[in-house]
């Protein structure tokens, strides 16, 4: 942002965050993730950033060179404000959750549920499993949703899961093993 009564610029989050990665020097990897909704304005100004320049122009005139250790991800649900030469300069992985499903997601938090607790992942996530494929289709059948709110099973399970880490825990009684 611009003061005009000193005609000093602050830094915003991501000059903060890229100056932060570039000052660190070491060969090893760096990632500056952005996850959420694309604002048509913000995205555009990102394009020398995501060209082979790898160029962050500020708007106080300053140029921020991204080392080539460095990567900026962005995380976004859709592209719908991006120009056709913001989105030739990304490459994309699109998952539609209908081909992904939710089985992943409980087999991604066995996986950490079993840093924790070992000796108990397998079962948990077993009974995860069954619980979501009895639940899921009684949700859509028999129960009724926000109106202009559709949820996604993959959100369900997600949350679903979450729930159950919060009080999977030595707060609730239960000791790691």
């Amino acid at each position: 942002s611009f003061n005009l009564m000193t005609g000093e610029w602050t830094d915003g989050l991501v000059a903060i965050l890229v100056r932060q990665a570039v000052s660190d020097t070491s060969e090893s990897k760096k990632w500056v993730v952005f996850d959420g909704p694309v604002d048509a304005i913000w995205i555009e100004n990102m394009n020398t950033v995501l060209d082979d320049n790898k160029m962050l122009c500020l708007a106080n005139g300053e140029r921020i060179k991204l080392p080539p250790s460095m990567t900026i991800m962005f995380e976004v649900n859709d592209l719908a404000v991006a120009s056709p030469a913001t989105v030739s300069r990304c490459g994309m992985v699109y998952l539609e959750p209908v081909h992904l499903g939710w089985k992943p997601l409980i087999e991604t938090w066995k996986e950490k549920f079993h840093n924790r607790f070992p000796k108990h992942a397998a079962n948990v996530a077993k009974w995860c499993l069954s619980v979501c494929e009895a639940a899921l289709p009684y949700i859509r059948e028999e129960c009724q949703e926000a109106p202009g709110i559709p949820s996604m099973d993959n959100n369900l399970v997600n949350s679903y899961l979450r729930m159950l880490t919060t009080f999977i825990g030595e707060d609730h009684g239960i000791v790691p093993v």
